[in-house]
């Protein structure tokens, strides 16, 4: 396991053997409110991470306080970041849990360079940042802070509802900084989401989170992505998913069909194979080889489906692929395959 460039400065007796040969990790620890689970504590040498230029993300700036996420989606795209800590991309990413500790002062002296300039950050491009580790860590409550206090405009895209928590803090932030919310919410059938979201909130408490944003006078979005094929695409599950976010008072929806990553694709059809191996034949004619999304044809199919369903119950909308905004318009998430990847090398450089 790789951890270049961190200083071990305690260590716990109870932790997992081998603590010390791993070089560089400040402890791990396990702890039975969390079983199954495994947090290994870092010191993080930079906080802030910078997207490539030729991205067409429209944002610059990223924040990742965690890295592996307890969500456990199976279609979770970051999976196989976590093959460069020498973990691997499944059941590891799930309960394998890097923390950055220092992360928020670590961004406070970075935000405080005369080199900064103020431009948006985002935060939960890669992995959760208010996932159930946050109750245990508080991170978010400084890496706010932080951002607030230099000026730094900035956006949270989470499937957790432990943000409201910190909606007092993020209220008091937005009379500083433009902040935008959104919630990442695919699966409205609750058996189903136990199986392909488990460790996540459900459907409802998500929704329950969306109000409660926006009863604190922030505009939210819903991305309600990723709509799995022959699982979510129907049309009375779609409108019943949409009825329902224009009841909880989000704004606008941004839509999309599932996309399935090296790394995740893998984890993905071993799900598959398992709970639902009629649909395995109908999978490998949409993703066939190393295809990353569906045809172009089954995602223009998806969208004139969606989009009525959006005028019906009053939402802006719009497809994950169309009209990403230029960098510097606001601090807005897209996800999918509008992200050039990295290299493994400048990927493993942007973990800490």
């Amino acid at each position: 396991m790789r951890w270049q460039g961190q200083d071990i400065s305690a260590v716990d007796d109870a932790a997992l053997p081998g603590l010390e040969s791993m070089g560089g990790l400040v402890r791990s620890v396990t702890t039975p409110e969390f079983a199954g689970m495994t947090f290994h504590e870092v010191v993080a040498k930079s906080a802030l991470n910078h997207v490539p230029s030729g991205s067409a993300m429209p944002f610059s700036w990223t924040v990742n306080p965690y890295r592996g996420c307890q969500h456990a989606c199976a279609y979770c795209f970051a999976r196989q970041t976590h093959t460069y800590l020498d973990l691997d991309a499944g059941a590891d990413f799930d309960s394998q849990i890097v923390v950055k500790v220092n992360v928020a002062e670590v961004l406070a002296r970075e935000l405080a360079k005369p080199s900064w300039r103020h431009e948006p950050v985002a935060l939960g491009t890669n992995t959760d940042p208010y996932q159930r580790a946050e109750g245990r860590y508080k991170l978010m409550p400084g890496i706010i802070d932080a951002l607030t206090s230099s000026g730094t405009p900035f956006s949270i895209l989470t499937k957790g509802t432990l943000l409201r928590r910190d909606l007092p803090l993020l209220t008091d932030a937005a009379t500083h900084v433009p902040i935008h919310i959104a919630m990442s919410i695919a699966i409205p059938h609750e058996p189903l989401r136990q199986l392909l979201e488990p460790g996540a909130p459900s459907f409802q408490a998500r929704l329950d989170t969306v109000k409660a944003a926006t009863d604190a006078g922030f505009s939210v979005t819903v991305f309600l992505m990723p709509i799995v094929p022959h699982l979510t695409d129907g049309i009375d599950v779609l409108d019943d998913a949409i009825a329902r976010i224009a009841a909880s008072g989000a704004r606008r929806v941004v839509f999309g069909a599932l996309h399935l990553r090296p790394g995740a694709k893998e984890w993905f059809w071993q799900w598959l194979e398992r709970e639902c191996p009629d649909l395995v034949p109908a999978y490998r004619g949409l993703y066939p080889g190393a295809a990353v999304s569906a045809p172009k044809g089954y995602r223009s199919w998806l969208s004139a489906r969606v989009r009525p369903l959006l005028r019906r119950h009053g939402l802006h909308g719009r497809l994950e692929e169309e009209d990403v905004p230029p960098r510097g318009m606001g601090p807005v998430r897209t996800t999918g395959p509008v992200m050039k990847t990295a290299t493994r090398e400048q990927a493993s450089a942007m973990l800490f």
